[in-house]
């Protein structure tokens, strides 16, 4: 696929060997929690899972204030003050789970950072197939600290992916079983996982 044909949906502003975060271009236009993402260093394509997105002011500490008291409709608020949106900003981090060398997509960290101002692409449906034939990430969602629950992630993106394949329950069995031998000590976290990933 033409680089052209992918949806770009941000930009690295800031980045290490484990995750990036991305500075989206239109306010709101945030992928979903769960999504599979890429974008490069030099040589690699890295890939990354999105775990947390934020909708803020573009000064530090200067939160926004309310608007719409005398206005009907959220976008109202827009219209009548159309400079919101050079003052906040959308941003998104994503947990880096693997990358790209050549046609080779390995399940693990890249020895280097991507690099600031990198493109993000939103990954298409089948490099998404490609990258979720084996479920080698798992482990790496598993073994991270953030700021939201790991069920919460890991089902999410499992339920982004199976959206992709043709038979999207064989596909959540699959990760299912993966799922308990890496959980095989911890039936409350499995079960969570489990339920959230058959909504």
């Amino acid at each position: 696929m033409k680089a052209e044909e992918l949806q770009r949906v941000g930009e690295v502003i800031e980045a290490s060997t484990t995750e990036f975060t991305a500075q989206c271009y239109e306010l709101y236009q945030l992928p979903p929690l769960g999504s599979l993402v890429k974008t490069r260093d030099s040589e690699l394509e890295l890939y990354g899972v999105v775990y947390q997105a934020t909708t803020t002011s573009l000064e530090p500490g200067r939160r926004p204030i309310a608007r719409g008291k005398d206005e009907a409709s959220e976008e109202a608020i827009y219209s009548s003050s159309p400079q919101l949106e050079k003052l906040l900003r959308s941003e998104f981090s994503a947990l880096v789970v693997g990358h790209k060398a050549g046609d080779k997509i390995y399940h693990y960290l890249p020895p280097r950072p991507a690099h600031i101002h990198s493109f993000v692409h939103l990954c298409p449906p089948q490099e998404v197939k490609n990258f979720s034939h084996c479920f080698g990430f798992l482990n790496i969602l598993l073994n991270t600290n953030l700021p939201l629950p790991q069920d919460e992630l890991i089902a999410a993106c499992l339920r982004q992916m199976s959206r992709v394949h043709e038979d999207s329950n064989a596909f959540l069995v699959a990760a299912g079983k993966q799922l308990a031998v890496l959980l095989s000590g911890d039936f409350n976290q499995l079960r969570a996982i489990l339920e959230r990933i058959r909504q």
